[in-house]
Parts: structure tokens; sequence; C-alpha cells
């Protein structure tokens, strides 16, 4: 049983940056697809971005929202079991509750999220 725990969520103003952490535990991360996702109030969970682990074909591969591409970043740390996403150039549209995601082999797991609020 994967556990995901997120932090680094708060207020920031229009144009800064935030850095979200993820910590894993529980299972074989580096074999993972670990990704963030975000839901906005009164919307759907929405894919932010993923990066594969070693237990896909291609390890490091990273794939971005349309909405994120060139500001946000994701990366791990797999001696640490940690994923992160750095937020630049923040949005009030990117106001959101944001969650860590674990994938591999069928298996899917959830944090419980870290809040986001973008606003002056």
């Amino acid at each position: 049983q994967v556990q995901l725990v997120e932090s680094g969520g708060g207020l920031v103003q229009p144009g800064g940056s935030l850095r979200l952490s993820c910590a894993a535990s529980g299972g074989a991360f580096s074999m993972y697809r670990m990704g963030w996702y975000r839901q906005a109030a009164g919307k759907q969970r929405e894919f932010v971005a993923t990066i594969t682990g070693g237990g896909f074909t291609a390890y490091g591969v990273t794939n971005y929202a349309d909405s994120v591409k060139g500001r946000f970043t994701i990366s791990t740390d797999n001696a640490k079991n940690m994923v992160y996403l750095q937020m630049n150039s923040l949005k009030s549209e990117d106001t959101a509750v944001y969650y860590c995601n674990a994938f591999y082999l069928g298996m899917e797991y959830w944090g419980k999220g870290t809040p986001v609020t973008v606003s002056p």
C-alpha cells in the first residue's frame, strides 16, 4: 500500500512561484509513474503533470497539461522517495487543490491534497 503526503501549498500572488512536495512510502517508488492532478472548486479533477519511473518503457519521461507547459516542472528524487512540482508564473486559474498520484501495474494511489490559492 502506497501512501502519499503532499505539502507546500499556500497563498501566492499572481506571477509568483510555489514548490509542491509529495512524500511517498510503502511501495517501490522508483518503479511508479508519479503525477500531479488538481481540482478547482466546482470542477472535476484534471491532469497537471506526470513523470515515468523505472517500471515503464522509458524512464523519466514527463508529460504536462497544455495549460501549465513552460511554467510547471515535475521532478523526482528516488533517494528520498519524493516528487516535486515547481510552479512558476502562477495565474489565478491555477487555484485548486493539488493531488499527488502514483500509478503502476494497474494500481493507483492518491494523496489527500494540498491547496494552492493564487490571488492578489
